[in-house]
């Protein structure tokens, strides 16, 4: 034992916080440079990429389904006369006036049954304008009608009197933005934070379970009891879990923000938050950490009381179902501003952190993430003394002879180090 580390001993241990120090490197430094941690790494990569070429393929998809045409079947110079009179009304109208195909030319008096053509399901058809410009039958479902018989007057209009209707140029004036696609474009990014929090926590700190059954399985957690206190073991994993999670964030971030911007996507594309992208991204960090602390606080505890894997699942069970009733109310908050769901979503510890990434993206002042970021580290302390009581009782009571073995052996270790010294 060296001379430092003696130093550090209290009553022949190391202080808690040296010892949670040790621990936190030993843990962060073993799980970091596993093989495990980088097929960890490169797992959410994998769905990201399936979602991005599904979206491409669904877009495309999306876009052969919403071809629809409308058939024109009159005698030739009305088809001629209403094609032309769509291209006119589509430069004022634009891309709500659907393209018109010439379908049939009838000779005078002969007859056309458009519902039997379009029952035959022929083509891109949609609808079908029989008739004269000055008295034209649209034949098509009922959502078709409802969305097209405004548009097919005025195309027959148009038709039937080139010219004769008068369409006064309008001037225009543009602005960046509005208050109501602020809001919508905010609310759109308070949401999208939350989830992203959301999943980023419910993924990271799952890390904590299988480590630590992991380490009740080899005895290993036994030998560490006995060689230093159960509280220092418990936050040495709490916050080497945190490191890694913080090491696999910036690996994501990265990749993602390359992605993106390899696309030409950019932060201007998305509504501006109430405290600016760069204060966002921080308080972000800072409820992640929190968040992470007090759901990992109880997941350790969760893991303090299985012996097995299975016992991990039932036991977490409650636990990921709760976070997951606590993110649906957090999320509903958004919608209440002001009220007392906010408020609600806002004091309770374990919804806190979502409630108020929502709000710095809805709301300029800053004040209220200070007295939020407080109360939550109050909070995060309190969960992690409660779970580190837990923690110390069921791991201790899990095996008494071998942690009484273990520091029997520790003792005369240590004893025979110091006589080396």
């Amino acid at each position: 034992m060296s001379v430092s580390d003696s130093a550090n001993l209290k009553g022949g241990r190391l202080s808690i916080w040296r010892a949670a120090f040790v621990i936190a490197r030993r843990d962060f430094t073993a799980i970091l440079f596993s093989r495990a941690f980088i097929f960890f790494l490169l797992g959410p990569l994998f769905p990201v990429a399936v979602m991005a070429l599904a979206g491409g393929v669904g877009a495309q998809v999306q876009s052969e389904a919403s071809a629809a045409d409308v058939g024109v079947a009159m005698e030739a110079e009305h088809v001629d006369a209403m094609l032309a009179a769509r291209d006119r009304v589509a430069g004022l109208v634009g891309p709500a006036v659907p393209d018109m195909v010439a379908l049939e030319r009838l000779e005078p008096g002969e007859e056309f049954d458009a519902a039997a053509v379009l029952e035959s399901q022929q083509g891109s058809l949609a609808a079908i304008v029989t008739g004269t410009p000055g008295n034209p039958q649209l034949t098509g479902t009922q959502s078709r009608l409802s969305r097209w018989r405004g548009i097919v007057a005025l195309v027959a209009g148009e038709a039937a009197s080139p010219g004769a209707q008068s369409y006064p140029p309008v001037s225009t004036v543009a602005v960046q933005t509005s208050g109501a696609s602020q809001n919508s474009g905010r609310l759109r990014t308070a949401q999208g934070g939350q989830l992203l929090l959301f999943l980023l926590i419910m993924l990271l700190a799952s890390m904590v379970l299988s480590n630590l059954v992991e380490e009740k399985g080899n005895k290993i957690i036994e030998i560490l009891a006995a060689a230093i206190p159960m509280d220092a073991v418990f936050l040495g994993k709490l916050f080497a879990m945190l490191g890694i999670s913080v090491v696999g964030i910036a690996v994501w971030g990265s990749t993602g923000f390359a992605v993106l911007s390899a696309g030409g996507v950019s932060l201007s594309d998305y509504a501006n938050p109430g405290v600016g992208w760069p204060m966002f991204f921080l308080l972000f960090a800072a409820y992640f950490g929190m968040g992470y602390l007090l759901l990992g606080s109880i997941f350790l505890a969760v893991g303090s009381l299985a012996t097995t894997v299975r016992e991990v699942q039932t036991l977490s069970m409650p636990a990921t179902m709760f976070q997951i009733l606590v993110f649906f109310f957090a999320s509903l908050a958004v919608t209440d501003r002001g009220g007392w769901l906010e408020y609600t979503s806002m004091a309770f510890p374990l919804s806190s952190p979502f409630a108020m990434v929502a709000r710095a993206t809805m709301d300029e002042a800053l004040w209220p993430h200070l007295v939020a970021l407080a109360w939550q580290a109050l909070c995060v302390a309190v969960f992690i003394r409660a779970g580190a009581s837990l923690f110390r009782k069921r791991v201790m009571k899990s095996g008494p002879q071998g942690v009484k073995k273990h520091r029997i052996w520790f003792s005369l270790r240590r004893r025979a180090s110091e006589a080396q010294v």
